[in-house]
């Protein structure tokens, strides 16, 4: 028993589900990745073009492919067929993919191979498999196989807990990019009030999200409001009103009584109201794992790391994932965090760096952006 007399057994029972090791063979950039272990926070860095974001679009498309079987709308999104294989389906004939979910109880195995289709540029499935090993055996169990080929996963029509688990981790993977913030973007519309469970991708439901913790949770309410004048002084509140149904992202300053609306906000501002909204959410309103691409940008070194430590704190009760080439923001990180991503002649890489090969250079209270900006990752000096 664990000193609030819950079993311990079921309290592992209800920690949330993290995806442990990666492999990927063939999905653009990521040629050879093999068994890669996730931290439960990882911080992907890398120069422009390295590929860091080529991780996250490998898990935004098993998002697609298992939220509603959509894998073909992802593919023709994403350019078409031939252009997910690393160089191209004549010198890459199959994409491979395993992947290990862990529970409190146990691991839980997926793998699958994914092959050109020349006709309309697409992909079949194929050799989908799955298992189950429990913590309390040493070795892992046999694979169970799905007979079936099709342009969709075969993985959704199976209804065993196994596969339940791996569908319901999976189907949530999408990234939170907030870069947008032009005229036409989401956020500057009026939204619809009942779209406030969970805050969108691109952002654009935030004052929906917001006016209903305003009604149902003040006190998580004024925690958001007080973080962001934490980071922006000119910041008194926002000012939501239902109106038929609909409310629009307004707020007032501290300093006079005028109502900005967003299009009078400046982009990093936008942005920021995104990411402290996010990452204040109560947990059950946030999925399992969470992506992240260049949270950083647009904002003041004094907002990245506020964002900063809201993601660790948040990463004790979820998986997050973040892609960036801010210095500023990996510094903020422990080496443990750190995968550097590079690339040569089109592969990318994805390398960790072991803190007994770098304890020398942090002894000598190097930062972890010199590590990388010297290039240390290949050797020392």
């Amino acid at each position: 028993m664990t000193d609030f007399g819950v079993p311990e057994i079921e309290q592992r029972a209800q920690m949330p589900v993290s995806i442990k090791t990666v492999t990927i063979e063939g999905f653009r950039g990521l040629r050879n990745i093999q068994n890669l272990e996730l931290p439960q926070l990882t911080v992907l860095i890398g120069a422009n073009g390295a590929g860091k974001s080529t991780l996250i679009r490998f898990f935004e498309m098993l998002g697609w492919m298992l939220r509603s079987k959509r894998l073909q709308e992802f593919v023709l999104l994403q350019g078409g067929g031939d252009d997910q294989f690393f160089m191209g389906a004549r010198q890459t004939p199959r994409i491979h993919a395993q992947l290990c979910l862990q529970t409190g109880l146990g691991l839980n195995d997926y793998r699958f191979d994914m092959v050109h289709v020349s006709a309309g540029d697409t992909v079949m499935l194929m050799n989908e498999g799955y298992r189950y090993s429990a913590n309390t055996f040493a070795s892992k169990a046999k694979w169970t196989e799905i007979d079936a080929v099709g342009k969709e996963s075969a993985l959704l029509d199976k209804t065993d807990k196994t596969c339940k688990t791996i569908v319901n981790l999976l189907r949530q993977c999408s990234t939170y990019q907030f870069h947008d913030t032009s005229s036409k973007a989401a956020i500057h519309n009026r939204w619809d009030i009942t779209d406030s469970l969970r805050l969108r991708s691109d952002g654009g439901n935030l004052a929906a999200v917001l006016l209903d913790l305003l009604n149902t949770e003040p006190k998580r309410y004024e925690l958001i409001v007080k973080q962001i004048r934490r980071v922006l002084p000119v910041f008194q509140d926002f000012v939501l009103e239902d109106i038929a149904g609909k409310v629009l992202l307004r707020w007032i300053g501290s300093k006079s009584d005028k109502v900005f609306g967003s299009h009078l906000t400046s982009d990093g501002s936008l942005r920021l109201f995104c990411l402290i909204t996010l990452l204040n959410l109560p947990p059950a309103r946030l999925p399992d794992v969470m992506f992240f691409d260049e949270p950083e940008l647009g904002l003041h070194p004094h907002a990245i790391s506020l964002i900063a430590q809201m993601l660790k704190r948040l990463s004790k009760q979820r998986q997050i994932f973040i892609a960036t080439q801010s210095p500023y923001l990996v510094d903020c990180f422990e080496l443990e965090n750190i995968i550097i991503v590079s690339a040569d002649n089109g592969e990318t890489t994805l390398r960790k760096l072991p803190r007994a090969d770098y304890q020398t250079w942090l002894n000598d209270e190097y930062e972890l952006s010199d590590i990388w900006l010297k290039q240390a990752v290949g050797g020392h000096e």
